[in-house]
């Protein structure tokens, strides 16, 4: 389902890890990862975002994630630094996820990125401006996608893409897509929004983050650096603040009319630049999901995994336009389906691989990817209703996630229980919208 040819070697030596069906087992040292993360993240940034902290039940993967996220933003890579963030707002905001918007907005201006763009599609490079009908498709109906949306973003001009661009610009779409179902339904977004604590007093584990930097005290010069960087950070973000409204005030005087003050503010908190309307990032917000089964039949056929594969066909397109980056995602998918998930798949009567595959293979068909080697009467039969609204709602359409709904679906669920299937959720999503963008890709490039 989600594996990478055996014959795969990782370009530092070591071949890639296979979890074929085995349970993985948390050892001591595996418990004590997710307050080494921790630390790690907060000596980075100053502080634990949300998502870091919700994905700490499962430190496996997020140790994958972190990776192949700090590849995507960070290392090098065909896109510019600040273009990789602009195309991170441009995803979340097709959902309206305003926590990852404002954190990248942050992140845009950090690397160097024109307060300008922040105004809105209006005020960014044609070039970049040409990539929101494929952030739009992908985000709502991948299955519309083309080769003809790939040859008019690649065709020669002033602002064509190159192939290699376009790679990595459709991993950033279909990460932060996938990544705002998350934020979603693990209620991230409501958190955000009412201004709680992003980091709460209790962590996976039940200990202190900081134990697993110096034994069971906590490092002193570690709490000390944070506390220099957050204070620096708080400089930074007044600045960054004042350069924000010094250029919309010098070009708001120049147009006929204002928007209202409510409409922007530029504010901060904690480390978090505001933005208060999504819309400016947004074209065609009529635009929704739409059941593939009301699809139209002579345009849009089933797509079936025996045709084009991740292990036999986007994993190496992937790695051969964007090195590596193949690698780290294919870990992150290994990574997802090797969580233990025994007592959910209990409560269902089942193993935890069928439970697992029941979920994937759902998620998949709601975008009209199709297993012929699997039994679909399975899903009915091993996931409850209940159960299959919530992981419509936050695959499809995650916005309309009510901000009760992760505490209640699910009760007899432990909360490590509830964040796995997001993740299942998170990877299955990211996966499908890979496979119909390369696809297409594929197909552009043998026409």
């Amino acid at each position: 389902m989600i594996l990478c040819p055996p014959s795969t070697e990782h370009p530092r030596g070591n071949q890639c890890q296979r979890l074929q069906g085995q349970v993985v087992k948390m050892t001591s040292s595996d418990q004590e990862r997710p307050q080494f993360l921790f630390v790690k993240a907060l000596a980075s940034r100053g502080r634990l975002e949300a998502v870091t902290q919700q994905m700490g039940y499962h430190p496996q993967y997020l140790d994958s994630f972190l990776k192949m996220q700090h590849y995507l933003l960070h290392m090098d890579g065909p896109l510019p630094f600040a273009c990789r963030h602009y195309i991170a707002i441009m995803a979340a905001a097709r959902h309206q996820c305003w926590y990852l918007v404002n954190l990248h907005m942050l992140q845009f201006l950090r690397v160097g990125g024109d307060p300008q763009w922040l105004r809105g599609l209006d005020f960014i490079p044609p070039k970049l401006r040409n990539l929101n009908e494929i952030n739009k498709i992908l985000a709502h109906r991948p299955w519309l996608i083309s080769k003809e949306h790939i040859e008019k973003l690649l065709k020669i001009s002033e602002q064509s893409w190159s192939l290699a661009e376009l790679v990595h610009a459709v991993v950033l779409v279909a990460h932060y897509h996938a990544l705002a179902s998350f934020v979603f339904g693990c209620g991230c977004e409501q958190e955000w929004l009412d201004g709680r604590s992003i980091l709460k007093s209790t962590l996976p584990g039940n200990q202190c983050f900081c134990e697993s930097a110096s034994g069971n005290n906590c490092n002193l010069e570690l709490l000390r650096i944070n506390r220099k960087r957050s204070l620096d950070s708080c400089v930074e973000l007044e600045s960054l603040r004042e350069r924000i409204q010094r250029i919309h005030l010098e070009t708001e005087g120049r147009e006929e009319t204002r928007p209202p003050p409510q409409d922007r503010e530029e504010d901060f908190d904690g480390e978090i630049v505001r933005a208060t309307d999504l819309s400016c990032y947004v074209q065609d917000p009529d635009f929704g999901y739409q059941d593939f089964a009301r699809r139209d039949e002579e345009q849009t056929q089933i797509f079936r995994v025996q045709d084009y594969s991740w292990e036999d066909h986007g994993f190496s397109l992937v790695n051969r336009l964007y090195s590596d980056v193949g690698y780290l995602l294919d870990e992150k998918f290994r990574t997802v389906d090797g969580l233990q998930s025994n007592a959910m798949a209990k409560r269902q009567g089942c193993e935890s691989s069928v439970f697992k595959r029941g979920i994937w293979n759902y998620i998949h068909c709601m975008f009209g990817i199709r297993y012929d080697d699997y039994d679909y009467a399975e899903v009915n039969h091993f996931l409850e209703r209940m159960l299959k609204v919530y992981i419509k709602t936050v695959t499809c359409y995650p916005e309309k996630t009510n901000p009760e709904t992760f505490s209640r679906f699910w009760k007899q669920f432990k909360h490590s229980e509830k964040v796995h299937v997001n993740l299942l959720i998170l990877e299955a999503r990211m996966q499908a919208e890979l496979l119909y963008a390369l696809q297409a890709i594929t197909q552009y490039m043998i026409s």
